[in-house]
């Protein structure tokens, strides 16, 4: 492979940083200057470059346009207040894009492609890496099927892609969630653990009924039974109850989150107990009527901690309790930013330092 310090780069003709009002961003609406580029065919990378950010050239026939054979990765990066750039738990993410990859039939990225080609891309776009409080750099790097051939195949070609934008909060205000009891999004044995794109494209429907209802998103529970919740449509769930964090246990049909892992690290930093295992509907109503569930939110590299502040369960609204600084999931993500921007030790090793260009 190429070292990252040799990677070919061409530089953009004029930059379009100056079109964004970086105090005012909207999520995924900008699109940095460069995205970094590689071509598999039949076992071999090649034409690894970062280019000028710029639409493709592709037929109408490739594979993953039709069979979906599509994975996809959200990270961030942050500026820090000593101008240091740092990208957040890249051996994580690396590791869930190889299950992914592993699961829709694709070969591997290697290390050193995915590693040196991520940060020589946030090295050369650093000036689009916003300054302001709650904003980042979100990093999307993704890989479909590009062979052109039409008939049902594993595909031998494929590009790998990473393009960046500053974006601003995911979510503006708490939410408000439903239940979800007739949909399902994954099943087991599927395909739910993997960031592929069939998750997300086989979600909208119901939650753009829930949206009609009112609702911000669903949650969605086992395919077997609609008996356990699982997970939310951009987001894992974290729960307090009886001042216990509770969540699912990841599976074959729940995301593997790298904010929902690193909440749990942190509440063991913060001294809560923190319980892992399955939530049953029933539990969850029980403890709305009872009062014992003083906390729910989501947790995912787009939105970082979203509070909810109603649950519907079938068809009655739930409202939770109001929180302030001192709620666990508030100082879950005081803490979370505070070592993403140096303010605390890293003492998981969580960032990695990058060099603007």
């Amino acid at each position: 492979m190429i070292h990252a310090d040799a990677i070919p780069f061409t530089p953009v003709k004029e930059s379009r940083l100056s079109q964004v009002d970086m105090q005012h961003l909207e999520f995924g609406k900008y699109i940095s200057d460069h995205m970094y580029y590689a071509h598999y065919d039949h076992g071999k990378w090649s034409d690894i470059a970062i280019r000028p950010f710029a639409d493709l050239s592709l037929s109408p026939s490739i594979l993953g346009l039709h069979y979906g054979q599509t994975v996809f990765e959200g990270m961030k990066a942050f500026r820090r207040p000593d101008g240091q750039i740092t990208i957040f738990r890249m051996d994580k993410h690396y590791q869930r894009f190889l299950a992914s990859l592993d699961r829709m039939c694709m070969p591997p990225v290697p290390e050193d492609l995915f590693y040196d080609g991520m940060s020589r891309l946030i090295s050369i776009d650093a000036a689009w890496v916003p300054e302001a409080d709650g904003s980042s750099l979100y990093i999307r790097p993704f890989m479909f099927a590009s062979e052109a051939r039409f008939g049902v195949k594993v595909a031998e070609e494929y590009l790998f892609i990473i393009f960046t934008g500053p974006v601003g909060p995911y979510y503006a205000k708490p939410l408000r969630v439903k239940v979800e009891l007739d949909y399902v999004r994954a099943a087991k044995g599927g395909t739910g653990y993997a960031k592929c794109g069939g998750n997300y494209g086989g979600s909208y429907y119901p939650t753009q009924k829930a949206k009609e209802e009112g609702f911000d998103q669903v949650i969605w529970t086992d395919g077997r039974a609609h008996e356990f919740i699982e997970e939310s449509g951009t987001m894992n769930l974290m729960f307090v109850i009886d001042g216990k964090v509770v969540t699912p246990p990841t599976s074959d049909s729940i995301l593997d989150g790298v904010t929902r892992d690193s909440i749990l690290t942190i509440a063991a930093d913060l001294g809560y107990d923190a319980e892992v295992r399955p939530l049953s509907i029933e539990e969850l109503e029980n403890a709305l009527k009872a009062g014992r569930l003083q906390e729910a939110f989501g947790a995912g590299t787009a939105a970082v901690v979203a509070p909810i502040a109603v649950i519907n369960v079938h068809g009655h609204d739930y409202e939770l309790p109001a929180w302030d600084d001192n709620a666990f999931m508030m100082k879950a993500k005081q803490k979370l930013t505070r070592m993403r921007m140096g303010f605390e030790p890293d003492v998981h090793d969580w960032n990695t330092i990058i060099s603007p260009m």
